[in-house]
């Protein structure tokens, strides 16, 4: 894991360490200084909080810019990776994740929604340093990642509202769901999501006919890359200073909430890579599609949160403790990963996800 680590950025490489300590900055800001919160309130338009809007939507314009969207057809070459994929992202993946809330959280249905909608925000983010690490097909991870950018779009609030007001009554959690409309979700998903896209699509297509994409890829995106942990730490910090009196309550949230997700980009790794492994996928497409399905866009689920059930919401509470856990997880995976090719792939696979 060492090795791992020491490939990261400084910000990066303690992600976890700093996402830790900003939230005890922030908790303890706002309960030695309540006033602080009253600060922040005065960036509002309507219910809409300006520093957390910009800082989620700054979380997710980098990786959006490094995609190669005129990549995205060439994931249809290989149609059973490609219905892997979408069965392990779409299917299974947000099955696996509402079941694990279900069970594990029946008592904190405001904490069962947060965990939700983390699963249901499928990978556009750091997979792609995950991927990059564990030596996976960049070419195919790149193309995943914008599929799962455009399917958010237009599916990511018809999901919500199913998984989290059809489905709980059918497990007899009729009276600890918070309902939410379609439209709620959607807005939203348009505002945070659309607009990123949209900005990393005109970013990519002006700079590289200007620059050209070697400078794009290895001079411009590493700087624009840093904005990302940046923007996550000031969004977390904003958000536990707003209600540190509460928050020095629920320690034992935090470990509730990780759980979950914890078992969950486990099981969604080992059980994607197993299958895409006995379908003779060489190791770099296979990493790559393991390491997408095990993993989501929490920056997606905290904006949903924030703006759908506020920032003092438990819900919102649930999604930040998504990036805690993560971090630390998937570089665990990455190394599994590594360990795995040494020892289940010929040598002239790591060559194979080219051709």
């Amino acid at each position: 894991m060492a090795g791992v680590r020491k490939q990261l950025s400084f910000v990066n490489r303690f992600l976890t360490m700093w996402i830790f300590l900003t939230m005890a900055f922030g908790v303890l800001l706002g309960y030695v200084y309540p006033p602080v919160a009253g600060f922040w309130d005065a960036f509002k338009s309507g219910t809409t909080s300006i520093p957390i809007a910009a800082g989620l939507m700054l979380m997710m314009y980098p990786p959006l810019a490094k995609v190669r969207y005129e990549e995205l057809p060439a994931i249809f070459r290989n149609v059973r990776l490609l219905l892997l994929s979408l069965v392990q992202n779409w299917i299974i993946g947000p099955l696996v994740m509402f079941l694990l809330a279900i069970l594990l959280l029946p008592d904190k249905p405001d904490m069962m929604v947060g965990v939700i909608l983390v699963g249901l925000a499928r990978c556009i983010a750091m997979v792609l340093v995950w991927n990059d690490l564990a030596k996976g097909d960049t070419e195919l991870a790149a193309g995943l990642v914008a599929f799962n950018a455009l399917f958010q779009v237009f599916l990511y609030s018809i999901y919500a509202y199913i998984f989290i007001t059809v489905l709980p009554p059918l497990f007899g959690l009729n009276g600890a769901i918070i309902r939410v409309s379609i439209g709620e979700i959607a807005s939203t998903v348009l505002v945070y999501l659309g607009i990123p896209v949209a900005a990393g699509i005109i970013t990519r297509l002006v700079l590289v006919k200007l620059k050209g994409e070697e400078w794009y890829h290895n001079e411009f995106i590493p700087k624009l890359s840093t904005i990302t942990p940046v923007a996550l730490l000031f969004t977390i910090f904003v958000m536990f200073s707003l209600k540190g009196d509460v928050i020095v309550q629920l320690p034992l949230d935090v470990i509730r909430a990780a759980l979950p997700y914890a078992v969950y980009f486990a099981v969604m790794f080992f059980v994607t890579f197993y299958a895409a492994r006995r379908m003779g996928t060489p190791y770099p497409k296979t990493a790559s599609v393991a390491l997408t399905a095990g993993s989501n866009d929490f920056e997606l689920a905290i904006a949903v949160a924030v703006s759908v059930f506020g920032i003092n919401s438990g819900v919102a509470f649930a999604t930040v403790v998504g990036p805690l856990v993560e971090v630390p997880v998937l570089i665990g995976l990455v190394n599994v990963a590594l360990r795995l090719r040494t020892r289940y792939f010929a040598p002239d696979d790591e060559f194979a996800g080219a051709r």
